[in-house]
């Protein structure tokens, strides 16, 4: 059968390559193409459009930018007609995949759609959209079926992938000495994975080299950010950047500064003490601040409806601010301890293991269904 992903970040790209190893082991003669990223290319996939050509973070960007991802568009529609799938897959990335999966339902398409929209944060209104565009949602977060179902929608929660990924992912013994570490303990700098958010966080994450001179920092490079790029936010400080190994940084580090998004979870699950921050475009943020009704920016935070990490965000995130939270982090064993407990309660509910396992069956069963009735 043929499989058309859209995944338009770092995170999508890796829950979809995982996805896509699942569907493979269900359908051997998959044929697959895919807006995406190095992960999904590695799983055998045809790569039409990288996803660090799609990302324009915040309001304003998206304005400025907006001629090129008019453009996109239009590449993405004649693509999915030229190819002419038997379901389009899509990864999250609401802007961009809620008008493809509209344009693909009326072009009579089956459209799944895995890791759905965080539209219980803003844009509520999307819900509708979903029901009449997209024929199967999968969730991994377990309050979102609960969210659903206030809409009179029944969506399948799965499970959070990162269980999987985490668990299949493989310790590297010469961590330390391959990257030419030091001896002292590592603070893991994960600043984001857009050229515009690393610009706005990294600054004031550097700040914080000076200030614990007995430990090391090291930044958790983005796949898609040439090391230039860093070079000259970095400038002479003295902190080294590592691509690629990410959890294996994790495995090795007693604290992390990080930026919000999925690496928050990543870090929780890691059972790394963490202070999350978000510092964004003034304009972007301050029309965010107004249609945003959340109370919390990390999703440790959001699943756990309570302060588990704290959140610096916008002008609280400052030098200040965050030393103290970085030496409560590296020093209070009270604060360790109740991270402890709560990141295990954390685990417990996402669902358990075999969430990208759960998704393909279901994607498979869906397709072939619909293929026979054709």
């Amino acid at each position: 059968m043929k499989y058309y992903f859209i995944a338009g970040e770092a995170s999508g790209d890796l829950h979809a390559s995982n996805l896509i190893r699942e569907i493979k082991k269900l359908d051997s003669k998959a044929d697959i193409r895919a807006w995406g990223g190095d992960l999904m290319k590695n799983q055998g996939v045809k790569i039409v459009k990288h996803y660090r050509d799609l990302a324009f973070m915040g309001f304003a960007e998206v304005i400025m930018n907006l001629r090129t991802i008019l453009r996109n568009f239009d590449e993405c529609k004649k693509d999915i007609l030229a190819f002419r799938p038997d379901v389009l897959i899509l990864i999250d990335y609401p802007g961009f995949n809620l008008r493809i999966a509209k344009f693909a339902h009326q072009n009579g398409m089956l459209v799944h759609y895995y890791i759905s929209p965080q539209i219980w944060a803003w844009k509520r209104s999307r819900v509708h959209t979903i029901r009449r565009v997209v024929d199967k949602m999968m969730v991994i977060l377990p309050f979102e079926k609960d969210f659903y179902q206030q809409y009179g929608m029944d969506v399948d929660f799965v499970g959070h992938p990162l269980l999987d990924a985490i668990e299949s992912s493989t310790p590297d013994d010469n961590f330390i000495k391959q990257n030419q570490l030091k001896e002292k303990p590592i603070i893991a700098l994960l600043p984001g994975s857009r050229k515009q958010e690393i610009s706005q966080m990294l600054h004031t994450m550097l700040e914080m080299v000076s200030l614990f001179p007995e430990h090391q920092f090291v930044i958790s490079g983005a796949p898609s950010i040439e090391s230039v790029f860093y070079n000259k936010l970095i400038a002479n400080k003295e902190v080294k950047i590592i691509y690629g190994k990410t959890y294996d940084l994790l495995r090795h580090s007693i604290a992390a500064i990080v930026t919000s998004g999925t690496a928050t979870l990543e870090t929780a699950l890691f059972g790394v003490p963490e202070v999350v921050c978000y510092k964004g475009n003034f304009v972007s943020y301050e029309i965010a601040k107004r249609i945003i009704h959340i109370k919390y920016i990390s999703l440790v935070n959001l699943i756990m409806d309570q302060k588990v990490v704290t959140e610096l965000i916008q002008n609280k995130f400052n030098k200040n601010n965050l030393k103290a939270e970085l030496h409560a982090l590296i020093f209070n064993e009270e604060k360790q301890e109740k991270l402890a407990r709560d990141y295990a309660e954390l685990k417990e509910r996402l669902g358990g293991k075999g969430a990208s396992a759960k998704a393909a069956a279901l994607i498979v069963a869906e397709t072939l269904k619909k293929v026979n009735q054709n």
